[in-house]
């Protein structure tokens, strides 16, 4: 049994979403598959085996907006998440794009206790997501090994030393107002890259609209079809 740090245990809690010192005891029991926790199927083609592999730790560079997109369907699935010190993630945005708040804790601010946040997170919850944080070598290695043997995955906003896999977001454009700058804003399509060790040392891209119409996640346009329209 791990001890809960102050900082999990002394947390306001927030409505929708429960503190990592209630959810601990229920994270242990996640049925989510053994190997790999499911994400939406635009997302697939960016991860080895079109998941989150347990026991890797990933990445994301310049995409904290890939965070909820990540949690949504392994949430639904019934996978539990923790976030720390990522204090603007966007709730009602989560929500939107499909993450079950239900199955969600926060510790916003783990303060001179992340070693030992992180450390009780990782043995508890099926996805840990780190905000921006630095991180020094040594501790990545050692929480690294830490989540190959519990078998979470661990997502870095920033960049995370030896990681398994980088995920990056570029190219960003919103859709929905008219060239004279009217209208309102529809959508965001973006370029998301994936590179890593192993099966993923091939880069591979998609186009996403993140978010899509109503909110969600989607596959953007095909570039051969964008450039049909520019050129009609």
């Amino acid at each position: 049994m791990v001890a809960v740090p102050e900082a999990l245990a002394g947390l306001t809690a927030i409505p929708g979403v429960r503190t990592a010192a209630e959810l601990s005891p229920a994270a242990a029991v996640s049925p989510a598959s053994a190997g790999l926790l499911t994400v939406l199927p635009p997302l697939a083609r960016l991860l080895p085996g079109g998941g989150l592999r347990r026991g890797s730790t990933i990445s994301l560079a310049g995409a904290t907006s890939l965070v909820p997109a990540l949690l949504a369907a392994a949430t639904r699935d019934g996978s539990w998440a923790a976030v720390t010190a990522l204090p603007e993630l966007g709730l009602a945005a989560a929500a939107e794009l499909g993450v079950d708040l239900e199955r969600i804790a926060l510790v916003p601010h783990p303060g001179a206790e992340l070693t030992g946040v992180l450390s009780a997170l990782v043995d508890g919850f099926d996805v840990v997501v780190l905000g921006p944080v630095a991180v020094q070598p040594q501790l990545a290695r050692r929480l690294a090994g830490r989540v190959r043997n519990r078998g979470t995955v661990l997502l870095k906003v920033g960049p995370w030393p030896g990681a398994d896999l980088e995920l990056r977001v570029s190219g960003r454009r919103w859709h929905g107002l008219t060239p004279d700058g009217h209208g309102h804003l529809r959508t965001r399509e973006v370029t998301a890259t994936s590179h890593g060790r192993g099966s993923a040392a091939r880069p591979s891209s998609v186009r996403l609209q993140l978010p899509g119409p109503g909110g969600v996640v989607a596959a953007g346009e095909p570039r051969e079809r964008r450039l049909a329209e520019v050129a009609g």
